[in-house]
């Protein structure tokens, strides 16, 4: 199938990965920028961080990604210089959703991925489609892997529906270490099956003490 000459979206690739926990968030990503069949690069990093304790993971056009990541890091900068604090993650995920909605009639065709810790320091992680529709889970996963890793969470950490009355925290049950085990698995799992997703996959972990971040070899070929 071939596209239409005015077509100007561009599917870059690459899989993001978030799970939160009581008092940690782990947002990880591939490394792999590519086109079709041809490998732009291997060392891509598709993590970005937005505010205090609270990153993004974008999978999908590079161009539209890195507009959209200019456009919320100068919104940020903005609130600081207002407010003389640092954004915190829940109106970050707010300013995300607004931002993706005011573009719906010519979106960016970004998937996102938001996550950090929120005013009581629990972890939270907010899942987003291109048009700014977003709710708070206690993991999510986008990009051309998400097919893959989804059902692999969902057994492993299945949440109760935030419908449930009394709520319940959309967390997961796993301690930081065991998530991010757990990340690195579902990444080497997803790597077998999709083409769009390898080389490295780059982690960040946020907790009370800061941010961290380590990177995991996947395949070269």
């Amino acid at each position: 199938m071939s596209r239409r000459g005015d077509w100007v979206y561009e599917n870059n690739g690459g899989t993001c990965v978030a799970i939160a926990g009581a008092d940690y968030c782990v947002v990880a990503a591939d490394t792999r920028l590519s086109v079709g069949y041809s490998i732009l690069t291997r060392d891509h990093s598709k993590i970005c961080e937005l505010a205090e304790k609270c990153v993004i993971a974008s999978s999908g056009f590079q161009g539209d990604i890195k507009a959209l990541q200019k456009n919320l890091a100068a919104r940020e900068l903005l609130y600081q210089h207002q407010h003389n604090k640092r954004m915190s993650c829940p109106a970050m995920a707010q300013l995300l959703s607004n931002t993706l909605y005011y573009k719906r009639f010519f979106p960016y065709y970004a998937f996102n991925v938001l996550g950090g810790l929120d005013s009581e320091g629990k972890g939270c992680v907010y899942s987003y489609d291109a048009v700014g529709s977003y709710e708070r889970t206690g993991y999510s996963a986008q990009g051309t892997g998400s097919t893959l890793i989804m059902p692999v969470l969902d057994n492993q950490l299945k949440s109760p529906s935030p419908l449930l009355l009394p709520a319940r925290d959309a967390v997961t049950p796993l301690s930081e270490s065991e998530a991010v085990d757990l990340v690195k698995d579902v990444f080497a799992s997803a790597t077998e099956r999709d083409i769009y997703t390898g080389d490295k996959v780059e982690i960040v972990v946020i907790n009370k003490a800061g941010t961290r971040r380590e990177y995991i070899e996947l395949r070269k070929d």
